[in-house]
């Protein structure tokens, strides 16, 4: 096989491994391209795989194919996605993402990902908000799931194929996967020089607490949006992967950045997304222009609606970036108190398509609203509400570019944490995105930064002049035992305070004051109630000591996770004082009439990222250090980091969606109208 040239085992012969935590579409393609470099995978995952959160995306995932003969292209798709980002998204890796895309899409449609095709049998794409093309591949409404499920059958191939030697010969026992579900992450092993060698995991059945040499580690664990309680997130999305490795001096990037999703379902226990391709297929965004109207919304005329995205953004309309159309329908809603009856509530509106095309593209999303609303979406408008939806920032990751000003293929440097042998990929690090992800970018990076990811590793194993497999056995036991006594006092925990308790607090003070509109004052206060909220964390109660399949004690291990990223999150909202893409604070908006103190920009944090890293405790309360510069090795390189966002490939403008051209690319050919028929559209390649 491919590895056969790879050194696969030590000199007194154990194989050697890389760990992968996180069975995602970013966890995944890691593993794949690990294992076709020929480099065993241990693959760790909370869930079982197919259970990853990457399966609830819904829309699509972006690529610059041109189906539609609308002049569209890589270079475009770069251009939207650093003005979508308010340029703070590092321009090299996304420009190597937006030119990978149309080769990725191929390659998932020759797995066999059953994508929506025009009548010609082309590739079909749909519009996303933030662009004027149709880039958007899909598979109906359960894009997420048919990639995940693509992914997942390839990685099921390597688990049953034998680890090759340096002279290709099979291993007898060792598969180049090594699935572990049901497994959750807990601590990095590392040695004294600060190199990463190895993990410590919990099996959430048996709840026996292991040690696992690891060559290199790579996390790929998503978002932390149950910090804020409810959210379109999954309920494992804690963060506690990023949170534990930030602990161990991991630099976390951007932490503030938080995406609120236009278009939700409120519920008591999630907020379940409507996804934005139902805006994308036609859908309509209005309320009544007198929010008391008691008619059936279907019986409103439409002199009687309020097109509000679509009268203040003539030529994006109802396909503003996702920041823009959140805060707008907040001001609709808290702002003009003209929601739906006097509530937080507007209606996207899909009743004037025809129910069969909707049924073809949208059946997944629509059954859902049917499912937990119990209202046909086919024939009545849909009420929605923002709702928490992803995390921008992350760990913080690196990259190295080439002469041309796009990634340089293999290097190791590529989705490198700050630690030694830890590499970071997905909705979990903070690379791509910026101030603001464009609606079906998070599938392209997730699946992007996995192929990238996997040779960057490579090189770094292959380049290793100590293995993790020749240190004593004692090392590893030594942290494994560490990590089981700080387990058996949690669960000897006799106090007051219930953990769903207080992740409930926690919750509806994030979600409450740390979202769309931000305010200093507030910050403020938000700021010192997590300090509350890790002193009372110390007197935490264990409501359940089960020596089985226990819940409750990795839970209130994944609760302090979350209030170390709270605070991340909300110290670095109120550090940064300016409006930039999904961080918003009103009274320092130059357009906001009412504003405080309005300014252009923040010249502190004027194109530059934020970089926190863990300042210890002051008591039980841990603090954040934000910094400017640091240094870093990988190999025997030393790398010097600053936090300045790299902006030399696209020239920096101003996000204004009102207009009436086009922000972007002003020399690239104006799209055609949504409906042009592909008939003479260049042919997928």
């Amino acid at each position: 096989m491919a590895g056969s040239k790879v050194k696969t085992t030590t000199d007194s012969g154990r194989v050697r491994r890389v760990a992968v935590v996180g069975g995602g579409l970013a966890g995944l393609m890691t593993v794949i391209k690990l294992c076709e470099a020929g480099i065993p995978v241990d693959l760790f995952s909370l869930v079982p795989v197919k259970r990853s959160h990457s399966v609830c995306a819904q829309g699509g995932i972006n690529a610059s194919v041109n189906t539609k003969g609308e002049g569209d292209s890589p270079r475009i798709h770069f251009e939207e996605t650093v003005l979508g980002g308010d340029f703070l998204a590092q321009q090299p890796p996304c420009l190597g993402m937006a030119e990978a895309a149309p080769n990725i899409v191929f390659l998932l449609d020759r797995m066999g990902v059953p994508f929506n095709r025009t009548p010609e049998g082309l590739l079909d794409f749909r519009r996303f908000g933030g662009t004027l093309y149709h880039r958007t591949a899909f598979a109906g409404a359960t894009t997420g799931q048919q990639l995940l499920y693509a992914l997942d059958e390839q990685v099921r191939r390597f688990e049953t194929e034998d680890v090759m030697d340096g002279q290709g010969v099979a291993i007898p026992g060792e598969k180049m996967v090594h699935k572990l579900e049901f497994w959750d992450f807990v601590q990095l092993i590392m040695d004294d020089a600060g190199v990463t060698r190895g993990l410590v995991a919990q099996d959430l059945k048996t709840m026996e607490i292991r040690a696992f040499p690891a060559e290199a580690v790579c996390l790929a664990t998503g978002g932390p949006g149950i910090i804020f309680g409810r959210s379109t997130q999954s309920t494992i999305c804690t963060g506690i992967a990023n949170a534990i490795a930030y602990k161990q001096g991991a630099i976390y990037g951007n932490g503030e950045f938080i995406q609120i999703h236009p278009t939700a379902i409120p519920g008591a226990d999630k907020l379940r997304l409507i996804s934005e391709s139902a805006r994308g297929e036609g859908g309509r965004v209005w309320v009544p222009k007198n929010p008391m109207d008691k008619r059936d919304p279907k019986e409103i005329p439409e002199k009687d609606r309020r097109y509000f995205l679509e009268d203040k953004y003539p030529l994006y309309k109802n396909l503003v970036p996702r920041d823009v159309a959140s805060r707008e329908i907040f001001a609709i809603c808290y702002g003009e108190n003209a929601g739906i009856m006097g509530r937080n509530e507007v209606y996207l509106d899909l009743t004037h398509k025809p129910e069969a095309e909707l049924r073809k593209k949208l059946a997944g999303i629509l059954e859902i609203y049917e499912k937990f609303v119990g209202v046909d979406p086919y024939h009545n408008p849909m009420k929605v509400f923002p709702a928490v939806h992803y995390s921008m920032g992350g760990m913080w990751v690196d990259f190295e570019r080439d002469a041309r000003g796009s990634l340089k293929v293999g290097s190791p440097r590529n989705h490198a944490t700050n630690l030694t042998g830890l590499y970071n990929v997905g909705e979990s690090d903070y690379q791509y995105h910026g101030a603001n992800r464009l609606g079906a970018n998070s599938l392209l990076s997730t699946i992007y930064g996995g192929m990238v990811t996997g040779p960057a590793i490579a090189t770094y194993y292959d380049n290793l002049d100590k293995s993790a497999y020749d240190l004593p056995d004692t090392f590893f036991d030594k942290a494994a035992k560490s990590e089981q006594k700080k387990y058996d006092r949690l669960a000897a925990s006799d106090g007051t305070e219930n953990p769903y308790q207080l992740h409930k607090e926690l919750g509806e003070l994030m979600l409450r004051d740390c979202t769309i509109e931000r305010h200093n004052g507030v910050l403020d206060k938000v700021i010192e109630k997590i300090g509350e909220f890790e002193d009372r964390y110390t007197n935490i109660k264990a409501v359940d000591t089960g020596g089985k399949a226990n819940q409750a004690l990795p839970f209130a291990r994944h609760l302090e996770g979350m209030l170390i990223l709270a605070r991340v999150i909300a110290q670095g909202a109120r550090n940064r004082d300016e409006c930039r893409g999904a961080h918003y604070k009103p009274d320092l908006d130059d357009k906001n009439p009412k504003a405080v103190n309005p300014v252009g920009r923040d010249d502190k944090n004027w194109l530059r990222s934020t970089l926190a890293k863990w300042g210890g405790r002051d008591g039980a309360q841990s603090k954040v250090e934000f910094i400017r510069e640091f240094d870093y090795s990988i190999g025997s390189q030393s790398i010097h980091v600053t936090d300045e966002v790299d902006v030399s490939l696209k020239d920096l403008q101003k996000r204004d969606y009102t207009k009436k051209k086009a922000a972007f690319a002003a020399d690239a050919p104006a799209p055609n109208k949504a409906d042009e028929s592909a008939s003479s559209a260049p042919l997928n390649k």
